[in-house]
């Protein structure tokens, strides 16, 4: 099994940055995947970003492209998420996930999720 612990979340205004991490702990070494989900108040859960363990391939979603960047962290075992030029509908909960499996953009390709952070942007 795998922990996941999320931080770095908070207020911002828009057009600013913020930067998520996600510190892994468990069984990480046979990882496929890690990625970041986000669920905004009566939506469903977006896939925000991907990053496999294997060879570092990486995937965004569609509304955080050119603006979200992921990385890992190999010293710590995490993976963040900076975020910049936030707009207000990137308020959100951010979840943290990871997979044995696969990788994939649906909720239900995830076995293991954080607690999640929140994200807000607003003046």
């Amino acid at each position: 099994q795998v922990q996941l612990v999320e931080s770095g979340g908070g207020l911002v205004q828009p057009g600013g940055s913020l930067r998520l991490s996600c510190a892994a702990s468990g069984r990480t070494s046979s990882l496929y995947v890690m990625g970041w989900f986000r669920q905004a108040p009566g939506k469903e859960r977006e896939f925000v970003a991907l990053i496999t363990w294997s060879d570092d391939s990486i995937y965004y979603g569609d509304s955080v492209k050119g603006r979200f960047t992921i990385s890992r962290e190999y010293a710590k075992n995490s993976v963040d998420l900076q975020m910049n030029s936030l707009k207000p509908e990137d308020t959100a909960d951010y979840y943290c996930a990871a997979s044995y499996r696969r990788a994939g953009t649906r909720p239900r390709d995830y076995e293991y999720w954080g607690q999640g952070t929140q994200v807000t942007v607003s003046s």
